[in-house]
């Protein structure tokens, strides 16, 4: 067996998954928690030039994040094409909770997934979810998956969907990792992905100083300074979160703070807060890792260069709808339109959750959508 070694933060979901994978698959490994070693930290940031995790290395192979393709090339296992009741394409709240009804209605399921939990993993803090005064959204997930992995005639799968297709009387995806789904009826969970800040470079600091997940890289940057770009719930929370762990944060807001009070007063308590409100990034800096941002100013035009450690990108989030094609109709923002029973345009195919265009994009009510999208799904097959 090879050498391998997963570097990875107690609050990272992605680190969680990459050591379940590797369990299930039987792989022997170390693990090393980044988070709370700081000598450690600065061995993974010098072997993998990444300020990101997990890292995984395989002998002298170093694997930046939750590569399910590569891992599957290296430890999974083939297996003959099956034919399910339900794919779900996704597993956040929606489609594990759609997961949870097909199985009691005897449906054979499969749930694709790149990730467990979705968008929800990037929560810090939940409060307003029934059953929990408060709950993170790992933990929270955690929960969601555990239920589902009791639940019979249930096929989890870490891949990405990357085509979608109808042939004859059966919907058949195709996945990154190579592999052939076919179903009866298809339910879309897939969620969002995090929206882009647009600058110049973007792309190479990622991992090296800019981060799309607070709840994994932020114990990274204890003592640092750092920048939270954003102004809605997930931006506010972040530099709540991150301002008890690093030593200053900048927020820089496109125009206001648009956030639920409740986070608006927690931000106006913490100290170390600087805020620039009608700002944007219009550059980033560094010579490999990142080492600071221009910001400026929307009335006037002034730039203004600011120093720092890391970037914490919270400017929204776009659809994971680019591989379905013209196969269900979309909105004008590329969510995938539904009636009020969960059911698209396509006879057979269904959506849930915050890939459609529901105007609320809560926890609650994308496992409430999926139920029902489940149900419909049921109802279908059974006509």
């Amino acid at each position: 067996m090879p050498r391998v070694t997963v570097y990875y933060t107690r609050n990272c979901p992605y680190c969680r998954m990459a050591k379940a994978y590797l369990d299930r698959h039987g792989v022997d490994y170390m693990a090393i928690d980044v988070g709370s070693d700081r000598k450690e930290a600065e061995k993974m940031v010098e072997l993998s030039g990444q300020y990101g995790v997990p890292v995984i290395t395989v002998d002298d192979e170093v694997i930046v994040g939750f590569d399910a393709e590569r891992l599957n090339e290296l430890f999974g296992t083939a297996k003959g094409e099956e034919i399910f009741d339900v794919l779900i394409i996704g597993a956040g709240p929606a489609g594990l909770t759609a997961a949870v009804y097909c199985s009691r209605k005897m449906l054979k399921t499969a749930i694709v997934s790149e990730n467990i939990g979705g968008q929800a993993l990037e929560s810090w803090a939940i409060e307003n979810y029934m059953g929990y005064r408060m709950v993170s959204g790992a933990d929270l997930m955690r929960k969601f998956e555990e239920q589902v992995r009791t639940e019979q005639n249930i096929h989890i799968d870490l891949d990405r969907v990357q085509s979608l297709g109808r042939e004859g009387e059966s919907f058949v995806a195709q996945t990154v990792g190579g592999k052939t789904y076919s179903a009866r009826s298809v339910i879309l969970a897939q969620g969002k992905r995090p929206r882009k800040l647009g600058v110049e470079g973007e792309e190479r600091y990622l991992g090296r100083g800019l981060s799309v997940c607070s709840t994994c890289d932020g114990p990274l940057f204890r003592d640092k300074v750092v920048a939270v770009v954003g102004g809605g719930n997930s931006a506010l929370q972040t530099a709540i979160e991150m301002s008890k762990i690093a030593r200053e944060v900048h927020l820089v807001v496109r125009s206001t703070i648009k956030a639920d009070p409740a986070y608006v007063k927690q931000y106006g308590e913490r100290k170390n807060i600087t805020t620039h409100l009608n700002h944007t990034v219009s550059a980033l800096h560094g010579n490999g890792m990142l080492t600071g941002i221009t910001i400026r100013d929307g009335r006037s035009g002034k730039e203004t260069t600011i120093t720092l450690d890391g970037v914490f990108a919270e400017v929204g989030w776009v659809p994971n709808t680019d591989f379905l094609g013209d196969l269900v109709p979309l909105n004008d923002q590329k969510e995938v339109i539904v009636d009020i029973n969960c059911t698209t345009g396509t006879p057979g195919i269904f959506a849930a959750g915050d890939v459609t265009n529901i105007r609320t994009k809560q926890i609650i009510t994308a496992a409430g959508e999926g139920a029902k999208a489940a149900l419909e799904a049921y109802a279908y097959l059974t006509r």
